[in-house]
């Protein structure tokens, strides 16, 4: 598949057990310049602190932001959903956050994240779910395509917890199927 496409204005990648050595690959491989923001959904205990942010950071050419309430979304940036809230965009510059009740367990939701992002970008965002043990974000990318987004999903076979992307695979018309060790090679082809 071609991935080249000079239109995306953002990605959100999902992601639930087993999905932060993923992350962590593709943050230590990605190019320091991007035309477009990156948005992680990562399920985490509610009162978690912002380790994952410092951690990211370590690793990353680029900003780590853990999103706070009206947030402005910036090219070349990778931003973080806190724990314990949806995130949600009000339009292509602002993230907001929601206390909602939670959705498939999960607060933050990836599925919640994927519809408000999608309803926004439409045919300008991609949308990658990663490994987990639940099926958050599935829902999610079907909207991505129905609102005529791209849909990428880790290979199952290479997921630490299979559920979340061997369910994705078998409910969505996916765009591609990556593997850990190539996700970064693919953001960097935008």
């Amino acid at each position: 598949m071609r991935t080249n496409n000079t239109n995306i204005e953002l990605i959100v990648i999902g992601g639930s057990a087993g999905s932060l050595q993923v992350i962590l690959e593709m943050i230590k491989k990605i190019n320091e310049k991007l035309d477009f923001a990156i948005l992680l959904v990562v399920h985490r205990k509610a009162h978690s602190n912002n380790i994952l942010q410092t951690l990211l950071q370590q690793f990353s050419p680029m900003p780590v932001i853990e999103i706070e309430d009206k947030t402005e979304i910036q090219n070349n940036t990778i931003y973080i959903a806190p724990a314990d809230y949806h995130l949600l965009f009000e339009n292509k510059n602002i993230m907001s956050l929601d206390s909602s009740e939670k959705m498939n367990y999960s607060r933050p939701s990836i599925d919640v994240t994927f519809k408000s992002a999608a309803e926004i970008y439409g045919d300008r965002m991609i949308g990658v779910l990663l490994s987990g043990a639940n099926a958050d974000g599935v829902e999610g990318l079907a909207y991505i395509k129905k609102n005529n987004g791209k849909v990428w999903i880790q290979d199952p076979k290479t997921a630490e917890v299979d559920y979340m992307p061997k369910h994705a695979v078998e409910e969505i018309n996916f765009d591609l199927i990556i593997k850990p060790d190539n996700l970064a090679e693919y953001i960097n082809q935008l």
